[in-house]
């Protein structure tokens, strides 16, 4: 199976980092403008998905959901969350570090199409 997000070494450090302080944590990208369009980093179940949002995969352990409306742009790409310096104006987990969580992204090859992780709509 090819998954449809991937991620950094940087960023999964990150992860780690927040998870010892946190606990279980979950990705949402809304896709909303500006910083409503970069990854949000929450305590797992402190963002309610639901059925306008999409399961695309885990990354490090945890879910990462895009909004429906945002994936429509994004399905024939792969993800790859990675971490920046610079600080978002966002609720994001990772904000307070000065860093913040971005996507890079590549288009899925014609022969990856038929292998890809199946999505499921949240809650």
């Amino acid at each position: 199976m090819v998954p449809r997000v991937t991620i950094s070494d940087a960023a999964k450090a990150i992860i780690d980092q927040l998870r010892a302080t946190n606990g279980p944590l979950m990705f949402h990208q809304s896709g909303g403008c500006c910083d409503g369009s970069a990854p949000m980093c929450y305590v797992d179940g402190e963002f309610m998905v639901g059925e306008q949002d999409v399961w695309l995969g885990e990354v490090h352990g945890c879910p990462f959901y895009m909004s429906a409306f945002q994936f429509e742009y994004w399905e024939h790409t792969q993800l790859e969350l990675d971490i920046t310096k610079g600080r978002g104006a966002s609720f994001s987990l990772e904000i307070p570090l000065g860093l913040r969580f971005v996507i890079k992204s590549r288009l899925f090859l014609d022969e990856e199409l038929p292998l890809l992780v199946p999505t499921k709509k949240g809650a």
